[in-house]
């Protein structure tokens, strides 16, 4: 970036500081809330930036990448009333991790693929704690079951407990996929969802190992089910009828067609 495209960030950024210190001091809407009060408006953001990043939106990326800014710039406020810490301290904060973290470049360690990149990430955030942190300490619970699922796979690649070979996995699947059957056949409510979780959890790996991330996968198939589900209805209603008036064979013809568009 240039000194003039430098120079216009660091204007803007600090307009924005005043902003939210006059609407701190004079909003009634933003002087009550609190780190609490803005936890779940903040997921809500997160998701909308992620809706505008799948549906490849450069204009509602940008919006919503303002809109969480706005709350990371909320939350700093919020800090510094407590004298806790200022948005100087969250850059600087994150100014010296992304230089700990990235030796490669600012150090002399070597890495020449995103792989090793990654395994050095890991093995340098155990490293912070005195080497006593947890390796899955840092997934947050939060998370919602898939993107977890990933996230502590891919935590737990980092440190070398993976498959040896990306094909094993596949016995894996079928192991967890007998299972199941099994509880299914023996009515066990109980342990047919928890063989259902091993199951998705093995599936969520296999696409992993495969370089898939599960959870585009399946948001992907669900954008398609959606899109053939409403031609489905759009048609039915076209011709004067109710899905629930058709037989399932009669819904299958016009899914085909809706496959073929």
């Amino acid at each position: 970036m240039d000194d003039n495209k430098h120079h216009k960030t660091l204007v803007v950024f600090k307009e924005l500081l005043d902003i939210m210190d006059e609407l701190r001091a004079k909003c009634p809407w933003d002087k009550k809330q609190t780190n609490d009060s803005l936890r779940t408006l903040t997921i809500e953001e997160t998701y909308e930036l992620a809706d505008a990043i799948i549906n490849n939106d450069s204009s509602a990326i940008k919006k919503e990448l303002g809109d969480l800014l706005l709350h990371i710039v909320f939350y700093a406020k919020i800090g510094s009333e407590t004298e806790s810490f200022g948005m100087g301290d969250v850059i600087q904060s994150l100014n010296e991790k992304l230089i700990y973290r990235h030796p490669h470049i600012f150090g002399d360690v070597e890495a020449n693929d995103a792989k090793t990149v990654e395994e050095n990430w890991e093995k340098l955030k155990l490293k912070e704690k005195g080497g006593n942190k947890s390796v899955l300490e840092g997934v947050p619970l939060s998370l919602p079951a898939m993107v977890k699922a990933n996230r502590i796979q891919d935590k737990a690649r980092g440190v070398g407990f993976d498959w040896e070979h990306k094909e094993q996995v596949w016995d894996k699947v079928k192991e967890e996929l007998e299972e199941l059957k099994v509880e299914i056949d023996a009515n066990d409510a109980d342990k047919t969802e928890a063989e259902f979780g091993d199951l998705i959890f093995s599936i969520i790996n296999a696409a992993r190992l495969y370089g898939v991330n599960p959870e585009n996968a399946l948001e992907r198939t669900n954008r398609k089910f959606i899109k053939r589900f409403n031609y489905l209805e759009e048609k039915t209603l076209k011709v004067g009828k109710d899905l629930k008036e058709m037989s399932l064979a009669e819904m299958d013809v016009i899914w085909e067609e809706a496959k073929k568009r």
